[in-house]
């Protein structure tokens, strides 16, 4: 469920959601200061469900995709990310979303939907406004692996199917990221 304004009460200590009126404007802030590599919270009250708009890819399948339940639905993409939600262990008491660097105070988040993201539900054109922007977002599949290594965390199952795609190991990249 994706909380509104009317009913809004924050989720997780240390971040709060920004609602600014228009579709897909609303965006989640720091409310504290975090340090690169910082757990900011571990992912639970988590429910499996179709892949849409509001669901984050969780493995390799085309059914493996979970809602977040939470205020983190409204972290929005950036091609230069300063977090990232870490599926990669196959326990999902593992999952956590984390910083990839440091995040300021009224700073909001932002992560590379292609880290989780196979083939997105819903593709966009980017308005992140960074140099390294890729323009439009469909999800790693049509992402070369070049593209995807800019960037400094992609799940492993996301890096698993890139390899199956262009039959080259990428355990190199993994162990990198």
């Amino acid at each position: 469920m994706k909380p509104s304004q009317e009913n809004y009460v924050p989720s997780h200590p240390g971040l709060a959601v920004q609602f600014v009126s228009g579709e897909f404007r609303s965006s989640l802030v720091a409310t504290r200061s975090y340090k690169a590599g910082e757990l900011i919270a571990p992912l639970e009250g988590l429910t499996k469900g179709p892949k849409r708009y509001t669901s984050v890819q969780c493995g390799p399948g085309e059914n493996d995709h979970i809602e977040l339940n939470s205020d983190l639905v409204y972290i929005n993409h950036s091609c230069e990310p300063n977090a990232a939600f870490d599926l990669s262990s196959p326990n999902p008491k593992n999952w956590n979303l984390r910083t990839l660097k440091p995040i300021k105070a009224g700073e909001a988040l932002g992560f590379f939907y292609p880290s989780t993201e196979w083939d997105m539900d819903q593709p966009f054109k980017c308005e992140c406004g960074a140099p390294s922007c890729i323009g439009v977002i469909k999800g790693a599949k049509y992402l070369s692996l070049r593209q995807l290594a800019a960037r400094q965390f992609v799940n492993s199952y996301i890096l698993e199917l890139i390899s199956q795609r262009d039959g080259q190991f990428t355990g190199k990249l993994q162990s990198r990221l």
